[in-house]
């Protein structure tokens, strides 16, 4: 079956600065590959055949680089935000979406099989679904417990809390569509909100393999180091870098 992706490759990469005043952050490199041609070796392996690009800063650098998407045998496209619209608004540029597609931004390195995202998705028929990872933040204070009256109630030691956050991709239902504003910025935030309020149920599946969001500069210096020593891990079908003489 053939299988449809629309990546999120917009964004200017803020904080990813100094990193992205020379380069927009789907083309940052990890190891000898941009972020996003990782990506995109790791959809056209699980069997997706064409891929929409939605592309603002920089575009015409992205275009270039990327072009048809032939070279890995598969159709890349595009749609232009003439104004950013955030994680779910340009879906409403798109006039041909299918039933199911996965939405996914453009600069995470993980090695989620997207084949298996895709079809639980499927099977499970929820309108949006969410691949979660669970993470954990140091806070680097004493945290203080306080009362009303101003009072310490408790304290905990530079304590870690456990969130399970969005990995930045989703599998949606053609319906979710109708539900995103035109001509406006809407991100994934403001989809989760109304859908809450609505009462419709997202789906979320938990993963516990790899999963860097590189937009933070931590993040990315380290998928530069595990993509060096792991790469077969992420692009297994791709013959590793011979060793330096």
């Amino acid at each position: 079956m053939f299988k449809r992706a629309v990546i999120m490759a917009g964004g200017q990469g803020t904080r990813l600065r100094p990193y992205t005043l020379a380069l927009p952050k789907p083309l940052m490199p990890i190891g000898r590959f941009p972020i996003l041609e990782i990506i995109i070796r790791q959809l056209a392996a699980t069997g997706f055949d064409r891929i929409t690009m939605a592309v603002n800063h920089q575009a015409e650098v992205i275009k270039a680089f990327f072009q048809d998407g032939s070279r890995w045998n598969l159709h890349i496209d595009y749609v232009l935000e003439h104004r950013p619209l955030g994680t779910m608004g340009p879906l409403r540029l798109i006039d041909d979406l299918p039933e199911n597609f996965l939405v996914m931004n453009g600069d995470v390195l993980t090695d989620l099989d997207f084949a298996a995202f895709y079809d639980q998705h499927c099977q499970s028929k929820a309108p949006f679904t969410i691949a979660s990872k669970i993470r954990e933040q140091k806070i680097d204070y004493g945290v203080l417990e306080v009362g009303h009256d101003g009072v310490l109630t408790g304290f905990r030691e530079k304590p870690q809390e456990i969130f399970q956050v969005s990995m930045g991709i989703y599998m949606v239902h053609h319906g979710i569509i109708e539900r995103i504003p035109e001509n406006q910025a809407y991100g994934f935030d403001s989809l989760m909100l109304d859908l809450l309020a609505q009462h419709i149920p997202a789906h979320v599946i938990p993963y516990d393999g790899q999963w860097l969001d590189i937009g933070r500069p931590e993040d990315y210096e380290q998928a530069i180091e595990i993509f060096k020593t792991q790469e077969s891990r992420f692009l297994p079908d791709i013959q590793a870098t011979p060793p330096k003489q």
